[in-house]
Order: structure tokens, then C-alpha cells, then sequence
């Protein structure tokens, strides 16, 4: 096992890994940036290391640095939690020829599953069901132009580096195709400095259901079910639930053996995620992996009794797998409290926290790295706390998740607390009848504040 790891993050991730860190025995190293120098990551790790000023590329994403901090206090594994240089094959690539652990994929995996394109391709050739599209990438807008008219619209433009919804556009017809094109390439070049492209038939009313999987050094995976992750605003998840509301017990034996059959195929090492897009008639799709920890596991965990972060270090230290899969006991609905103003299209809010008061009692859970006093500084993601309830239905998660958001008190600054108040009242979510499409008709009411 590992004597002392660095966490190359900040926020509640930071803090979650730490704590699993702290209950195993290994030592930790917090680095920061000087906007992040009274976060409790830094307060309690055992080390903390100052890796620069507030912008993210002269600190978080500053690869030199960070070696240096883990150097420098002789830290022998980094977790890079979610973001930032979690998926950089560079970066993993770096720490092994340093001789410190990624705790996460290898270079050569994030490189193969990271590039959309290649991992679609890869997929293929394991026998997961992928949504009809190019082979390889289109050079030409007119290889786009012909290959759209040969699987029929509506088509879906992606980016082959993309990410968080960032190069990719809908087009229904073909008027409308040049526009999309050019506007996805440029955006994709401004993100990622790629701008390769490639198209898939657009799957209408999809939901976006994940399975989590879990691999390690051996070559064998198992899959801990799935989680709903189909509240979405422009491609930014809202909140997630498991099990999924809309999954049969054969839809879950399905998705979790082709989950399962992707990692072995690619030895994938590590936890991650296998995404899918299942359409209306419960056909289901590869559309990408995630090779990291995600945002949500805490719903996967919650159903499943299950830490994730302390089987991701276990599975890096080359410990093997039990290689059972796992099915949800419970129901666990996630609510993503963003430092933004639902009344004003979810502009970012940062600022000082003066009041907060975080909800408890039993099936409560909440991850978070925010105090009153702190300020929420704007140079980073928006999210400040993850709501979590769980409970034996998802009926009573649900009437949990209303109390607890009730409960949940933030004053300073702005936060999406009164929308998923609205959410957990709508009908479309209370039956489970949602898509993808959900908030496209979703009008945030005005509500007296709680």
C-alpha cells in the first residue's frame, strides 16, 4: 500500500480523498492554488503545497508543479480526482516515468478511450452496441455532407477531442449541416486545439444512463451498476439518481455484461465509467468512457454500500478485484448545489458564504468543501456541494431530497437550491418520465425564498 499520496485537485473531491486516505492509514498532500489557500482540503491534509496563482493553468493544470510538490514531500501515488488532469494521458504518463502511481488509467488508455473517435472504433471491435456513425474521422464538409445523407437525419456533429458538450451540434436537416459544421470544428480548435470531427445518427428522446465499472492489473472488471444521468443542461449534468427509473432487470444484465466486456477487452485498470445513450424502445448504445472517478459515484456508493475512492487506491496498489458485479439495494438521488442564479440562465454567483447550514438526519449525505466565511472564488467550476439522500424507494429519496433542500440554508451568494426544489415537484420527474430533452421545456417558477 501506498505511505503517501498526493491529491492533484481541490474542492470536495480533494476532501473525499482524503478522508478515505486518512481511514486506510496513508499520509496525504494537498497542493493549491493561492485563491485556494483557506480550502479545507488544504486544512486537512497532513501536507500542502502552494503550486501557484488562480488561474487553473498556472496551477491545477501545471503538470511541473505538481510533480514537484509530490517530489518534493516524497509522495509516492497522486489521485487527480475528476477534472483537470484526470484524463491527460501526458500527465499519467509523466508520473510513471517519475516512478510515482497515477491512480487512474495509463497513458496508453485515456490516449485510446479519451479520442472519441478511436474509442468508438475500439468498441466496435469488443461487440458493445455503438450508435451508427463514421468511421474514423471527416476530413471534408463534404464527406460529412454525404455520409448524413446515407444514415438520414437528424445527425449528431462531435467533436473527436470533445468534452462537456463542447463541439458538437443537433442538425436535423441538410440546410443546416454547413453552419453546424463550421461552428462545431471552431469551437472544438478554441477548447481542445483539435478540431477533427466525426458524425453519429442523433438518437431522439435518449436517456443517458452510465454503468460504473471497475478493473484492476489483472485483466478482470466488474460493473456496479447504473446510474441516470439524463437531467442535463446544455451536456452539464444537473442531478443523477440509481438506479435508473426507466431500467428493466434484463436492460441491467444487458448494459452491465457489455460494460463489463468493454474493460476486459481494453484491461482497462481503475474505476471508471461506460456511458451509454438508450433510446425509447430500451436499445442501448456505447457513447463514450470516462476514465476517472465521476462527479456522481456518491449514488453508486450509497446503493451498493460501497467506497469507491478506497478501491480505486487498492486496485492501483495492484491489489486484485473480487470480481463480483453489484446491484442496488437502496434508491440515492444526487442534487448538484452550483454557485449560480436559476432565475438569471444559471449565471455563475461567486462570493462570500455568510450563513450556511447543511442539511442532516438519517439517508443525508452531503460532500462539500464550503464554511460560512469561505469565498466561492470565480476561476473554477461552479459546483460547491453535492446533495445526496437515500432511502428504501425512490419515492421516499425523493420526499427526503424536498426536506433536505428545505433544510439546506447558503446566503451570500446565489445557488441552484430552488430549482431542484422545483424539480423534485414535477410531475415528468416524480413518475421517472424523463429524457435528455427535460429542461429544454423546464421554466423555472418564481418561489418566495425558504
Amino acid at each position: 500500500m501506498f505511505k503517501k499520496i498526493l491529491i492533484a485537485n481541490r474542492g470536495e473531491i480533494a476532501l473525499r480523498v482524503i478522508r478515505t486516505c486518512r481511514e486506510m492509514g496513508v499520509k496525504t498532500v494537498a497542493v493549491y492554488s493561492t485563491a485556494d489557500a483557506e480550502s479545507l482540503h488544504v486544512r486537512f491534509a497532513d501536507e500542502a503545497v502552494c503550486i501557484g496563482p488562480p488561474p487553473s493553468s498556472e496551477s491545477y493544470l501545471k503538470m511541473s508543479a505538481i510533480l514537484a510538490a509530490a517530489e518534493i514531500t516524497n509522495a509516492d501515488a497522486i489521485h487527480p480526482g475528476y477534472g483537470f488532469l484526470s484524463e491527460n494521458a501526458k500527465f499519467s504518463k509523466l508520473c510513471e516515468e517519475h516512478g510515482i502511481k497515477f491512480i487512474g488509467a495509463t497513458s496508453e488508455m485515456i490516449s485510446k478511450m479519451g479520442d472519441k473517435a478511436s474509442a468508438r472504433a475500439t468498441m466496435k471491435a469488443a461487440g458493445v452496441p455503438t450508435i451508427p456513425g463514421s468511421e474514423g474521422l471527416l476530413d471534408l464538409f463534404e464527406d460529412a455532407e454525404k455520409f448524413a445523407d446515407e444514415i438520414k437525419y437528424p445527425v449528431m456533429l462531435k467533436a473527436t477531442a470533445g468534452g462537456g458538450g463542447k463541439g458538437m451540434r443537433a442538425v436535423y436537416n441538410k440546410k443546416d449541416l454547413r453552419n453546424a459544421w463550421d461552428a462545431a470544428k471552431q469551437e472544438a480548435f478554441a477548447c481542445f486545439g483539435n478540431d477533427g470531427m466525426y458524425m453519429e445518427k442523433l438518437i431522439e428522446e435518449p436517456r443517458h444512463i452510465e454503468i460504473q465499472i471497475i478493473g484492476d492489473s489483472y485483466g478482470k472488471a466488474c460493473h456496479l451498476s447504473e446510474r441516470d444521468c439524463s437531467i442535463q443542461r446544455r451536456h452539464q449534468k444537473l442531478t443523477e439518481e440509481a438506479p435508473s427509473p426507466f431500467m428493466t432487470t434484463q436492460l441491467r444484465k444487458k448494459m452491465g455484461e457489455a460494460a463489463v466486456k468493454a474493460a476486459e477487452f481494453i484491461s482497462y485498470e481503475g474505476a471508471g465509467t461506460i456511458e451509454f445513450l438508450v433510446d425509447k424502445h430500451r436499445n442501448f448504445y456505447f457513447m463514450e468512457m470516462n476514465t476517472r472517478i465521476q462527479v456522481e459515484h456518491p449514488i453508486t456508493e450509497q446503493v451498493i454500500d460501497y467506497d469507491l475512492i478506497y478501491e480505486q487506491i487498492k486496485v492501483a496498489a495492484g491489489i486484485p478485484i473480487s470480481g463480483k458485479n453489484y446491484f442496488p439495494k437502496l434508491h440515492s438521488i444526487e442534487c448538484r448545489i452550483n454557485a449560480e442564479d436559476p432565475y438569471k440562465d444559471f449565471r455563475p454567483s461567486p462570493g462570500k458564504i455568510t450563513t450556511l447550514h447543511i442539511p442532516g438526519g438519517h439517508g443525508i449525505r452531503v460532500d462539500t468543501h464550503v464554511y460560512a466565511g469561505y469565498t466561492i472564488p470565480p476561476n473554477y467550476d461552479s459546483m460547491i456541494a453535492k446533495l445526496i439522500t437515500t432511502a428504501q424507494t425512490r419515492e421516499e429519496a425523493i420526499s427526503k431530497m424536498k426536506r433536505a433542500l428545505d433544510e439546506f440554508v447558503i446566503e451570500g451568494i446565489k445557488t441552484t437550491i430552488p430549482f431542484h426544489r422545483q424539480l423534485m415537484e414535477h410531475p415528468d420527474y416524480i413518475s421517472g418520465n424523463y429524457t435528455t430533452a427535460f429542461m429544454d421545456g423546464f421554466k423555472i417558477q418564481p418561489e418566495i425564498d425558504k
